[in-house]
């Protein structure tokens, strides 16, 4: 598989979302970082270790998990369906499980951080009860534009999307209005509380925090933990 990184990168330098829209005119330009020391791979910096105590917000029982379940390397990414930036980093993230199958498995928490936001949440907790969910939120990634204006949001066509995807939407509608997922969605944001995620997309890998941001850094510190895993460091 042909690597997705360089024809990502000018996109990722801006591709990030926050509670509040950022401002674009002050983020650095793409094609100032095309030549230079900004061109040398990309080292793995020391990422911030997640306190013991907090550890028990980034995953919950129920979480949905895309790859092997077993897997020694943890990425938990906190995502909104609706953020421009979380769906430039999706096939980053396709490209990791890619390349290490047995090794990563990604941990998907849901941030409503747009409008609109909580309604695609319900229709992917209601997908992940008919084993839907990652063909859902690839559907809902690959389609954003049609659903998830910040202005207008269209939630019948999100929900048109994930009826395209595969979903039963008559069984999907009742449980996404359910009790259980108005709770789940509760437990998402005591925990993006809980740990203070600001924006998406955010990472955490084995309990790191991916502080520098990007798409480099991001496969830097997962293969930094698979080959740790691997020699027992």
């Amino acid at each position: 598989m042909k690597s997705l990184l360089p024809a990502l990168a000018a996109l990722l330098v801006l591709a990030s979302c926050s509670r509040s829209e950022p401002d674009l005119s002050t983020q650095p330009s793409p094609t100032s970082e095309s030549t230079g020391p900004a061109a040398a791979p990309v080292k793995p910096a020391e990422q911030p270790v997640l306190p013991a105590d907090l550890h028990e917000h980034l995953v919950r029982a129920d979480s949905p998990v895309l790859g092997s379940a077993t897997a020694p390397v943890t990425i938990v990414e906190f995502l909104d369906p609706a953020c421009e930036g979380c769906r430039a980093f999706a096939p980053v993230v396709r490209q990791i499980q890619f390349l290490y199958p047995d090794d990563v498995r990604v941990v998907v928490r849901l941030a409503d951080f747009h409008p609109g936001s909580e309604e695609a949440i319900r229709i992917l907790l209601a997908a992940q009860r008919q084993h839907r969910f990652e063909e859902v939120l690839t559907a809902l990634f690959d389609r954003q534009e049609e659903w998830a204006s910040h202005h207008s949001p269209d939630v019948d066509a999100a929900w048109q999307i994930a009826a395209a995807a595969g979903l039963d939407v008559k069984a999907a509608r009742s449980v996404a209005e359910s009790s259980e997922i108005t709770g789940r969605l509760r437990e998402e944001g005591e925990d993006i509380m809980a740990l203070k995620v600001a924006r998406t997309p955010t990472f955490y890998v084995n309990g790191k925090l991916l502080e520098d941001f990007g798409a480099e850094q991001l496969m830097s510190l997962v293969k930094t933990e698979v080959e740790a895993g691997k020699t027992g460091s």
